[in-house]
């Protein structure tokens, strides 16, 4: 249950689950639909509509799929992890195996070391020894992936170049279950691609580098800024007020506070329950929060929103929020360097 209702919020929400449309998950069921059949509706019309256009359609809709596998995750529609599984195991998305991707992101769930490098392996910090350690490129590509263009560009390079180095590292140290994983995906995604060169006209690395990257740099829109630096783990994720279109495109992930706070709760109750308490979310985060992913656009497009280094890797000591330049709070500029 939230910390943040009343008696009478929290009996709402608990008649809220016993609705039909909470049990069922039907909108989650609707989403899975619109994705499977968008994503190969699409493919199968690639001549007709042009490869561009094709490409385009195909990472959009593969971003979504990466919102839905991130709900697979967290135990929707069903609760039984082995289907979740089944759903969200076809390589729409190109780069990562689902079975990786839950295990990693699960581990970023500890709210205790959120941010942490090194402890949370959804960080974009660095420690002290790893900054000390990297040359003048690798310097400025850590401080470029900080600014909103930067994570959207090359952003993507850093999560597959982890990604890679841990499945080699699965295979040194014989971690089975990760290289069966990987095996399993990359069988997939072989056969998806042949598929669709043979079937829809589309190359393969049209697909592989064109919808993959761009599908993660969509995605990349959504990551940034999700976490900061800060002392209190409660004030480390953001809320951000975005508008419908990409409320439905990482499906209500942007109220990411609320999903760290109840991670069980369907995509679909997470606006509903921030609604409800938007006040005590907003103050319990430090007023971590944003007017929507262009506020980020604007002030963070090529300046960076947080050093590379982490502040405690540093020796910094958290300062208190400064919000003197938006009054609804989200100005990160004294946590985050």
């Amino acid at each position: 249950m939230p910390r943040y209702l009343d008696d009478a919020q929290r009996q709402e929400l608990q008649n809220e689950r016993n609705t039909w449309r909470w049990r069922c998950e039907w909108p989650t069921w609707a989403v899975i639909v619109a994705v499977y059949g968008g994503w190969f509706g699409v493919a199968l019309n690639a001549r007709t509509l042009g490869l561009a256009p094709t490409i385009a359609l195909l990472a959009l809709l593969s971003c979504w799929y990466m919102s839905l596998q991130h709900e697979l995750i967290h135990g929707h529609p069903t609760r039984w992890p082995l289907v979740n599984m089944l759903i969200g195991l076809a390589p729409l998305a190109v780069w990562f195996p689902y079975a990786v991707y839950r295990e990693s992101h699960l581990r970023h769930h500890d709210d205790e070391h959120l941010t942490e490098p090194g402890r949370d392996p959804e960080s974009y910090y660095v420690t002290s020894a790893q900054w000390a350690s990297a040359g003048p490129v690798l310097r400025a590509a850590l401080a470029a992936r900080n600014t909103f263009v930067g994570r959207m560009l090359i952003g993507p390079w850093f999560s597959i170049a982890a990604s890679w180095r841990e499945a080699a590292q699965a295979v040194v140290e014989r971690r089975w279950r990760i290289v069966a994983s990987w095996a399993v995906h990359l069988a997939s995604l072989v056969l998806l691609a042949n598929w669709l060169e043979a079937k829809c006209g589309i190359p393969w690395r049209a697909f592989v580098f064109g919808v993959g990257y761009a599908s993660l740099a969509l995605a990349s829109v959504r990551s940034f800024q999700e976490h900061r630096a800060a002392g209190h783990e409660r004030e480390r994720t953001v809320v951000n007020e975005a508008g419908w279109p990409w409320r439905l495109l990482f499906l209500n992930n942007n109220y990411h506070a609320v999903h760290h706070d109840l991670p069980g709760v369907p995509w679909f109750a997470l606006g509903q329950i921030y609604a409800r308490r938007r006040d005590a979310y907003r103050a319990s985060n430090g007023g971590f929060v944003v007017r929507g992913y262009g506020e980020w656009a604007r002030r963070h497009a090529f300046a960076q929103a947080a050093q590379p280094v982490h502040p405690a890797a540093a020796g910094e000591s958290f300062a208190p929020a400064d919000r003197s330049r938006n009054p609804r709070g989200g100005d990160t500029a004294s946590l985050a360097g």
